[in-house]
């Protein structure tokens, strides 16, 4: 597989709910950095490794959303890089408000693993 369809099926994983195997896609010293104004952002909003993207990250998503899914638009690739251009949608438990959001996320891969995810979102939609 090719950087493109290593984080197309990243996705794919995600949207079935296999967080496991999306795991498997991850170097085990991934950075992943969440956007600032997430209610469960803690300080830089950097976390390192699989099981801390899943505590810091995963898990807290149903606690704080319903529904939260992520309609990709579109993937740019080139050389290490792919970007997914999309939306984040789901309802805000804390309102009871649904949003649509924009989000796009820079992904770094090396030897077939990802090793750097970057988050751009409007949070302020997220959390209306």
């Amino acid at each position: 597989m090719n950087n493109l369809e290593i984080i197309q099926k990243g996705y794919k994983l995600f949207a079935e709910g296999n967080v496991p195997e999306v795991l498997t896609l991850f170097d085990p010293k991934i950075e992943w950095s969440e956007c600032n104004g997430f209610p469960f952002v803690k300080g830089d909003g950097i976390s390192i490794g699989p099981e801390a993207v899943v505590q810091d990250v995963f898990a807290q998503i149903p606690v704080h959303y319903e529904g939260f899914n992520i309609e990709v638009k579109e993937f740019v690739a080139s050389g290490n890089k792919v970007v997914m251009v999309g939306y984040y949608k789901g309802v805000w438990k804390a309102t009871g408000k649904p949003f649509k959001a924009n989000a796009t996320h820079v992904w770094t891969l090396n030897n077939g693993k990802s090793t750097h995810f970057f988050q751009a979102v409007d949070t302020a939609s997220i959390i209306n």
